[in-house]
């Protein structure tokens, strides 16, 4: 079926079942960011492929929404289908909720799968409904029976994170979360989110793409820890080891009937934002509710020390691979034929020769040319292209160690590239050295923050789309809340940076149908001095690779810039050259080089 039959399909069904407005989101049961094959409904009705965006259809149109990220992608992805683009954030584009207090008729009925729409989300659109007369329809995918040849859910094996990678076990976690509660005033924790399961009960699995993370749902209490998910994935000893600590399995969707039967006289603590719309409404009403931020959330933001001693040794080794990959790739783009796709297997090749390396983090992003800026490219054998001089290759790549996550994006000019590239290259360098020396007081935000990485663009009367920089997991999410460098006020993305987060720093320029430029490092939060003004926080850059001097005007800095660059260079050879052989160490010395 074509994107038009599919949603044709599906419109039918709608004015079957009465129900004028449809929501498809991108999300799991679990509000993944990113989500198993089994769940891309999305992508399969709109043919857009991107890790975000809401699909809405009613019983005569279809719209998509997404972000700065993939406004260029989207709008080429679904060309020559029925879906309309709704750039969010654009002049005269509707959010998603006043589309649906526009388009909704009087008595109109809003339809979702309430497992994959959070609470939040849920309840507005049910506000929404009410003020019509209408209601939401929410017990369905009617989308289902379309999809013949559907994908079944993951069966991967769950595996155990050993303790010298967690730096803490279950118990110890289990203790924080509940002390958390007591303060709540909370006697029982619902979570449906994917990597604050697997980060309380230390193990990983493959239910996601690129993300080590196990379909599952958990109950809290204060004795034990009700886990529902599919039993066969754990060995016998890690299900032993795992009931030692409190843990009793269940089959993965009873949960659904059992928190139907949570004592009336007690107290459940619940995240609006991650929990689905579908499991709320069935807790009993009698059931008191406190909603607020899970406490996994912040307690996994903040790396223990032996955690943060792992993630630098996995910095170490992919910096390692990112420099000799650097010197292939400039050395040889013009002597053999190398594509998009086969430069992005050989830095996984370098990277498996560091040891230790699992799989990659995230779907990379290898582009050149024109395509690097469409910043959430995906190469494949229809677009990949062979790489020659004259451009830039923009690599956004991550790899899984068992050492902890990485996400790092390097561009790199093949051949001579234009001044006017160097002068782009030249400001997002500045940036992101900018952001990266920051000094301030505890108590700073993203939002605070954000202007030091703004600052030079905004000087120019230029900026970029998408935020300046996230929070990493540890070989769980590569984005992960709650903190990040975003100029925009976002409810729930306020955290002030407490020692041991990591976050990441990666200002861009992109200018559709020319070329795209990123340079994007990892940043860990550390206190500096305490004094009558407060505590002084600061930064600690924990990436180590060149930034291009071939694409660099040193003319076009200021000296304090240039003495940024400078002395991030001389860390970079420092760290990298005793792990280097004799010619890659002079390779390095010249592309480290003080300017």
């Amino acid at each position: 079926m074509t994107v038009s039959e599919r949603i044709g399909a599906l419109q039918r069904i709608m004015k079957q079942k009465n129900v004028d407005i449809y929501i498809v989101p991108t999300a799991d049961f679990h509000q993944s960011e990113y989500v198993g094959e089994h769940f891309k409904m999305r992508k399969f009705l709109t043919g857009f492929s991107g890790s975000a965006g809401t699909a809405v259809f009613t019983q005569d149109d279809a719209c998509l929404w997404v972000d700065g990220r993939y406004f260029i992608q989207a709008a080429r992805q679904i060309e020559g289908t029925p879906v309309r683009l709704m750039k969010m954030g654009e002049p005269h584009v509707p959010t998603i909720p006043q589309f649906l207090e526009d388009t909704l008729p009087e008595g109109g009925v809003i339809g979702f799968d309430g497992r994959c729409v959070s609470l939040g989300d849920g309840t507005c659109y049910e506000e929404i409904a009410a003020k019509k007369n209408g209601r939401v329809s929410y017990g369905e995918d009617l989308a289902d029976s379309i999809w013949e040849d559907r994908p079944a859910r993951s069966k991967e094996p769950v595996w155990e994170l050993d303790l010298a990678y967690a730096g803490e076990d279950r118990k110890s976690k289990l203790a924080r979360i509940r002390e958390a509660m007591k303060e709540s005033g909370a006697d029982c924790h619902i979570l449906t989110t994917l990597d604050d399961i697997c980060w309380t009960l230390n193990i990983r699995g493959n239910d996601i793409e690129f993300f080590p993370l196990v379909l599952s749902y958990a109950v809290i209490t204060m004795d034990r820890m009700d886990l529902y998910v599919n039993g066969a994935k754990f060995s016998d000893a890690l299900k032993e080891r795992l009931g030692a600590d409190g843990v009793v399995f269940h089959p993965y969707n009873d949960i659904y009937e059992d928190v139907k039967r949570l004592p009336g006289d007690g107290t459940v603590l619940i995240d609006p934002v991650r929990l689905n719309y579908a499991l709320c409404r069935n807790i009993p009403e009698e059931v008191r509710r406190v909603e607020a931020r899970n406490p996994e959330i912040l307690f996994k933001a903040v790396k223990n020390e032996t955690e943060i001693a792992n993630i630098k040794k996995a910095q170490l080794k992919d910096s390692i691979a990112h420099v000799k990959f650097m010197k292939w790739v400039k050395e040889n783009y013009d002597k053999e034929e190398i594509t998009e796709m086969s430069a992005s297997a050989k830095l996984d090749e370098f990277r498996a020769q560091q040891g230790g390396f699992i799989r990659p983090s995230f779907e990379p992003i290898v582009s050149y040319g024109e395509h690097g800026a469409i910043v959430h490219y995906t190469s494949s054998p229809e677009t990949d292209v062979k790489l020659e001089g004259g451009s830039f290759l923009l690599t956004d790549t991550g790899a899984g160690f068992c050492e902890g996550s990485t996400d790092i994006t390097r561009t790199y000019a093949l051949g001579r590239v234009s001044d006017k590239m160097k002068e782009h290259f030249t400001l997002v360098a500045v940036s992101n050295l900018s952001l990266a020396s920051a000094k301030f007081l505890y108590g700073a935000t993203g939002m605070t923050m954000d202007m030091l990485a703004r600052k030079p663009f905004w000087d120019r009367d230029m900026n970029f789309n998408h935020g300046t920089g996230h929070g990493v997991g540890y070989l769980l999410n590569i984005h992960e809340p709650p903190t990040g460098f975003r100029w925009q006020y976002r409810a729930g993305e306020t955290q002030p940076f407490e020692a041991g987060m990591i976050v990441t720093d990666e200002p861009g320029v992109y200018l559709e149908g020319e070329y795209g430029i990123r340079l994007e490092n990892e940043l860990l939060t550390c206190k500096g001095v305490q004094n009558e003004y407060g505590q002084f926080m600061y930064y600690e850059t924990i990436t180590y690779i060149p930034m291009d001097l071939d694409a660099i005007l040193p003319e076009m800095m200021t000296q304090e810039e240039r003495d940024l660059l400078n002395a991030y260079h001389s860390a970079v050879y420092e760290k990298l050259s005793p792990h280097l052989d004799e010619e890659e160490t002079e390779w390095l010395r010249r592309y480290t080089r003080a300017v």
